[in-house]
């Protein structure tokens, strides 16, 4: 049985298709980070089979749930304080993201102008599908572009 201590403040990840605790621990920064990280994968789960599962002691306030949305909008977030779990989000897809993903279309002004943030919006919530914000080209999840 692995056995991992609790945190006293930060966040527990939860529900995390088995196999993106790393692109994840990536986009949101952790190896920047002087914190505790504990990644546990291919947990077992029994609504999803596997699942990965990410914890993290450090302020609540520096996780950024935009970049975790977009990644996977299925995600538990459970904020820890003082070694209880004090609330649960729940992640929606965010509207806009910023610099987390790239356009791969060579002839956008974002591929020619490297200094431009890289901005998709949400076009279509239903399929979950963004576009450039400069060109309109589509993102799909096979395009591996993320920054």
């Amino acid at each position: 049985m692995l056995n991992i201590g609790k945190i006293e403040e930060g966040f527990v990840l939860d529900h995390i298709k088995a196999g993106k605790s790393m692109q994840i621990y990536r986009h949101l920064g952790l190896d920047k980070l002087d914190s505790t990280v504990a990644i546990i994968k291919n947990a077992k789960s029994k609504v999803m089979g596997k699942k990965d599962i990410l914890k993290v002691e450090c302020d609540i306030n520096s996780l950024d749930l935009d970049v975790l949305a977009f990644i996977d909008h299925n995600i538990t977030v459970n904020v820890i304080k003082d070694g209880k779990i004090i609330e649960k989000r729940s992640l929606v897809l965010p509207k806009e993201i910023r610099d987390v993903i790239r356009c791969h279309n060579p002839r956008c002004i974002s591929s020619i102008e490297q200094e431009l943030p890289q901005i998709f919006y949400l076009a279509d919530e239903e399929r979950e599908i963004y576009r450039c914000r400069y060109c309109d080209e589509k993102y799909s999840e096979g395009d591996v572009n993320l920054l």
